[in-house]
C-alpha cells in the first residue's frame, strides 16, 4: 500500500492525499508536479526512474474498511532538497532513456 507522503521531497509543498499535483516514482519518492517538470526533468534524483501521477486514496468508505479513515496517508514529512547542479549532471544521461526503459 502506498505511503502517500504528505509533501514534496524537494520544495516541501503540501501534497495531501487528494492532491492532483503529487508525482511518484516506483519507489514512492514523492515530488510535486512543478519540481518534476521544472527541476528534475522527470528523472528521480534518488533512483533515476521516471514519475507518474500518484493515485488518490478514497476519503469515503466505498468498500468496507477501505478509505483514508482506515488506511491514513503518512504524516511523516520527507525533505531532501535536490542538489540542482549535481542532478543536472546525473539526469543528462538518464533522461535520454525513456522512463519505461530505465
Amino acid at each position: 500500500m502506498l505511503l502517500m507522503k504528505p509533501n514534496c521531497e524537494h520544495c516541501d509543498t503540501d501534497l495531501p492525499s487528494e492532491s492532483n499535483d503529487a508525482m511518484i516514482c516506483s519507489y514512492e519518492c514523492t515530488f510535486c508536479v512543478d519540481c518534476v517538470s521544472d527541476v528534475l526533468d522527470n528523472v528521480c534524483p534518488n533512483c533515476g526512474g521516471g514519475f507518474n501521477k500518484r493515485p488518490t486514496r478514497p476519503s469515503r468508505e466505498w468498500c468496507k474498511g477501505v478509505s483514508t479513515a482506515h488506511q491514513p496517508p503518512s504524516s511523516e514529512r520527507v525533505l531532501k532538497p535536490v542538489d540542482i547542479e549535481a542532478h543536472l549532471h546525473f539526469a543528462a544521461e538518464v533522461k535520454r532513456v525513456k522512463p519505461r526503459k530505465r
